[in-house]
């Protein structure tokens, strides 16, 4: 069995949405891989105890206990490399990674970004949305790459922006494709490996 692991900082949502269709759509069988590990930043996660619950491997390693971005992220590979990944999964994992730990894992290392990429990288995608007066908003399966919110892209979500729009309400909505999204662009990305 080839080994997914999974970053999460908060909820994980998409984490869960992942596992959910990893177990219904048969991976394991199809593709030869099982989520082996869900590995957080922040110990107070609550999608740590969500995959505990599903029997996953857990781990926390608190970036504020490092002394640099680098010393954290060396931690992190060392970590990750005990599951020799075929993939690295970002589902909301709430870091900006250093160039040497994307370079690691390049070419098995993916992210969901809530906006249709390139456009709005980085942070308030939502109300930056809303602000330009987009008709459309959406969501960004990519590979990370050293450059932030810039890999190539797998898929997309387009989901349109209503009149009146919060940015809470656009999120919201964005979510919901998220957890459709993700899942089949890795199963997409599955169904390309080498080794299938």
């Amino acid at each position: 069995m080839k080994n997914i692991v999974i970053l999460i900082s908060g909820s994980g949502s998409n984490m869960a949405a992942i596992v959910q269709a990893a177990q219904q759509r048969r991976w394991g069988a199809r593709f030869g891989v099982q989520i082996a590990a869900v590995v957080s930043n922040r110990a107070d996660a609550a999608g740590l105890a969500w995959a505990q619950d599903q029997g996953i491997a857990v781990a926390v390693l608190d970036h504020t206990t490092y002394a640099s971005r680098e010393s954290f992220d060396a931690a992190l590979q060392a970590h990750l490399d005990g599951y020799a990944p075929a993939l690295v999964v970002l589902a909301g994992f709430m870091r900006i990674l250093s160039a040497d730990f994307v370079n690691h894992f390049a070419g098995r290392l993916i992210n969901i970004h809530p906006s249709l990429l390139p456009a709005f990288g980085g942070l308030h995608t939502h109300q930056r949305a809303i602000d330009m007066g987009c008709q459309f908003a959406g969501a960004t399966v990519h590979h990370v790459t050293a450059d932030l919110d810039h890999g190539p892209i797998l898929a997309q979500a387009v989901v349109p922006v209503l009149p009146g729009d919060t940015a809470s309400a656009l999120s919201a909505r964005v979510l919901t494709q998220e957890h459709l999204l993700y899942p089949q662009a890795i199963e997409g990305w599955l169904s390309r490996a080498s080794w299938v």
